[in-house]
């Protein structure tokens, strides 16, 4: 059997907010680290039927690309999930929620820089 590892690196400020954010995997064809502005990892625990969660972002983490961000999660999500299920019709139901998410941040973002 082959063991894979992911090891993050989060540098914090005095107040222990995230000021970088970096990674690396053993399986990756990058030698060096890669630095993220953000990240959102869950772990799916059987026992409870919970999930658990950690989600970090750095301080020059934008706003619009923190829609990007979710709106490319959920869009992935929505895959994985038809991936995993066969459920073609909720997959599109998280694809078309994806959608309408991004539509409202960039409306409200043309209202507020009106």
């Amino acid at each position: 059997m082959n063991q894979s590892s992911i090891k993050i690196d989060v540098l914090l400020d005095p107040n222990k907010v995230p000021q970088q954010i970096s990674w690396s995997a053993t399986d990756s064809s990058n030698d060096m680290a890669q630095k993220a502005k953000a990240m959102c990892i869950a772990f799916w625990d059987g026992a409870d039927k919970t999930a658990l969660r950690i989600d970090l972002w750095t301080k020059d983490m934008m706003v619009d690309e923190m829609a990007d961000f979710f709106y490319q999660m959920f869009s992935t999500m929505a895959d994985t999930y038809e991936r995993a299920t066969k459920q073609k019709e909720l997959s599109a139901d998280i694809k078309n929620f994806a959608k309408d998410f991004y539509k409202k941040f960039r409306e409200s973002q043309l209202a507020q820089n009106k």
